[in-house]
């Protein structure tokens, strides 16, 4: 009957290892975050180590942070505040230094065990928390009577600091990611940076058709100003007219395909689509507008008159990926890119031109005003184009 119940015991010990694990690999494979996987690491390898105290420290700056406690807490804050030494005083010290597991019975029984925190153990053991062969961690156990750790506790103790790594590596990679896709958004559009490192953007870069919204702006009187500007004001009325353009894009779910000079294209529905995408464009127009006319008014008094003319048409366009290895960008090609340069160029300043397809999808919801049949340069027919003075909805 004896052996009966031991096996019993060692079975329940294994299923409840395992569900322990299983725990840690959710919450690992859920990538809520590190600091809830650690949480659970140490949870469970407290309960399953039969410890009264378990801790996690990380390496940070050459010391020991700690980060993650479960059972007593006496001494954790007092240890986030005051972070330990990578020496042999303390048993996490002492793992850190050797690289090695640290077990030590009793701490009395120990000549170098000096820790001036608050102690509230007798003995514990401290395991390295490793990252191909790089010394990123420790995670220890304690309880309060002297004694000697199981074996198999210890060897389960490495098991979860491995699971602890994996957190912490997988921690990294995607903070990694966050911070490439934030450089590359201060050189690309938000969403194509998104898409740059999404499932499916190796496919949409590879190029695809798309139903999208083209707005096209570029300034009235420029040409002329350019001619005669120093290079220093120059530089300074595209800084100002770009500041304003790169605001407003993002805020109303534009895609900024590129801006070359006075020139400026941005997309709408791709890579992300976007709801009535049409009246969005349009939206950033009159905002580009509104905005415009007030750094228009402070360059007039400096005797600079430009003006911004917009053009707006939908339609299908290829995307992807075009350049060259080493310098790509996320473009759009298709006569709708074509006729909105083109709508644009035929905008008065202030005015802002849509063309019939944009008319038809959103015209209840503006005021407009017809213009008639444009000959645009380079079409062959005519185009039916509407001037937008306000939106009727929001």
């Amino acid at each position: 009957m004896a052996d009966v119940g031991e096996l019993a015991r060692r079975l329940e010990a294994a299923q409840e290892q395992q569900r322990a694990l299983s725990r840690v690999s959710r919450a690992v494979a859920r990538s809520e975050g590190l600091q809830p996987v650690l949480d659970e690491v140490v949870a469970a390898a407290t309960r399953l180590s039969q410890a009264t105290n378990g801790r996690l420290w990380l390496l940070e700056g050459g010391m020991l942070q700690a980060f993650a406690n479960y059972g007593t807490e006496e001494g954790f804050d007092y240890e986030k505040e005051h972070p330990l030494a990578i020496d042999r005083t303390s048993m996490a010290g002492r793992t850190a230094l050797t690289r090695a597991t640290v077990h030590v019975p009793d701490i009395d029984e120990d000549p170098e065990y000096s820790y001036s925190g608050p102690i509230h153990f007798r003995s514990g053991f401290h395991v390295p928390i490793l990252l191909e062969d790089e010394l990123i961690g420790v995670i220890g156990f304690v309880r309060e009577e002297a004694g000697s750790f199981a074996e198999e506790h210890i060897e389960l103790a490495r098991t979860f600091a491995d699971q602890a790594a994996i957190a912490i590596a997988n921690a990294r990679l995607l903070a990694a990611v966050e911070r490439q896709r934030a450089e590359l958004s201060r050189f690309l559009s938000p969403q194509v940076a998104e898409l740059i490192s999404s499932e499916d953007g190796e496919r949409l870069l590879a190029g695809h058709r798309a139903y999208i919204s083209c707005l096209f702006s570029d300034l009235r009187g420029f040409t002329a100003f350019a001619e005669t500007a120093a290079p220093e004001e120059l530089l300074e009325v595209l800084r100002e007219y770009h500041t304003v353009m790169g605001e407003l894009i993002p805020r109303y779910d534009g895609t900024l395909e590129h801006f070359a000079g006075d020139g400026l294209m941005v997309f709408f529905n791709d890579p992300v689509p976007v709801d009535a995408h049409e009246l969005q464009a349009i939206r950033l127009a009159l905002a580009a507008q509104e905005g415009f006319a007030e750094l228009a008014a402070t360059w007039r008094k400096r005797g600079t008159e430009l003006g911004l003319g917009i053009g707006i048409t939908a339609g299908y366009a290829t995307l992807g990926r075009i350049g060259f290895e080493g310098r790509y960008d996320y473009g759009a090609l298709g006569p709708v890119t074509n006729l909105a340069s083109r709508l644009s160029s035929a905008a008065q300043p202030g005015q802002t031109l849509i063309s019939q397809p944009v008319y038809a999808a959103v015209g209840e919801a503006l005021e407009v005003a017809p213009v008639g049949e444009l000959e645009l340069k380079g079409l062959a027919r005519p185009v039916v184009a509407y001037e937008v003075r306000r939106l009727l909805t929001t």
